[in-house]
């Protein structure tokens, strides 16, 4: 089976500088994946690269099939991409925005009012069809964006930070929808600087740092590798965390100290291990 998304050895280098070093990883076709890295780690130009919009310097790229340097125009056909800044016109009309990026991507007029109607009414928005962008709310506006880079109904869909700055209610909506799209047998590409959501919605996670991946696997791969159960100690402003085996092999631990100030027990999570292969914050 060819994979929905390949890279290989692929490098970009500015001003002699590697940005992305030797990055090698493939996603399925129907599998939501995220891509995490602290700020400078390469993401953004990685997914500046897959959408046509940076030449890597060295590798291959494919995605739905298509080189990204040979078949520009094609990868652009099979591909929605809904970026962290909101780019949609805001002194256009809801039903505006979708009109024109249907027609850019030549869908005929038959066809355009159905699928216009049908996304509108997936995340709906169907009842704000003539308002003015500029009058929706935060929460509208992205899942508008998501709307317009469903219109030409493409095999793979990229989501850079799609739920940055919204509150949490909203976020969770967007999750619903983003997982939905995912069981209907979208391919999903999730950058995130929200662990639990990257927890909640991928089903692999790739760790990229200093143009690098260093981590590619399942949350139940990395709990295993690196522990299940968490103790954690405070000692005035320092946090120590040790990991171990099993969430029981950490509350024997705890129980064996005579002192347990500042102490606790949790299972650990995508953050912890984060935390561990990168010695940094993700934000």
């Amino acid at each position: 089976m060819v994979a929905a998304v390949s890279l290989e050895e692929v490098y970009k280098v500015y001003n002699k500088v590697p940005v992305v070093n030797d990055l090698s990883f493939e996603i399925q076709a129907g599998e939501m994946f995220g891509l995490l890295g602290p700020n400078g780690a390469g993401k953004s130009t990685t997914i500046r690269m897959l959408i046509t919009l940076t030449r890597p310097t060295q590798g291959r790229i494919t995605v739905a099939g298509y080189d990204v340097n040979r078949d520009r125009d094609r990868v652009k056909q099979n591909i929605g991409v809904v970026l962290q800044q909101i780019s949609i016109d805001n002194d256009l009309s809801v039903w505006e925005n979708m009109e024109f990026h249907a027609r850019m991507h030549h869908i005929p007029n038959s066809k355009r009012q159905k699928l216009i109607d049908r996304w509108l009414e997936y995340v709906e928005l169907v009842d704000r069809k003539e308002s003015l962008v500029k009058t929706l709310s935060g929460g509208m506006k992205r899942r508008l964006q998501i709307a317009r880079a469903l219109i030409h109904q493409p095999q793979v869909l990229f989501l850079d930070e799609p739920t940055v700055g919204l509150d949490p209610q909203t976020r969770r909506r967007l999750w619903e929808i983003i997982r939905d799209l995912n069981r209907q047998g979208m391919t999903i590409l999730l950058t995130t600087h929200y662990m639990e959501e990257a927890e909640f919605l991928c089903d692999r996670i790739g760790i990229v740092d200093a143009g690098k991946l260093i981590e590619l696997g399942t949350m139940d791969y990395f709990r295993s590798k690196y522990g299940k159960g968490l103790v954690v100690k405070e000692s005035g402003e320092r946090i120590d965390y040790q990991f171990f085996p099993t969430l029981d092999e950490a509350k024997a631990y705890l129980n064996s100290l005579s002192d347990k100030t500042g102490v606790m027990v949790r299972p650990s999570n995508l953050e912890d291990i984060f935390i561990e292969m990168t010695g940094r914050r993700l934000d």
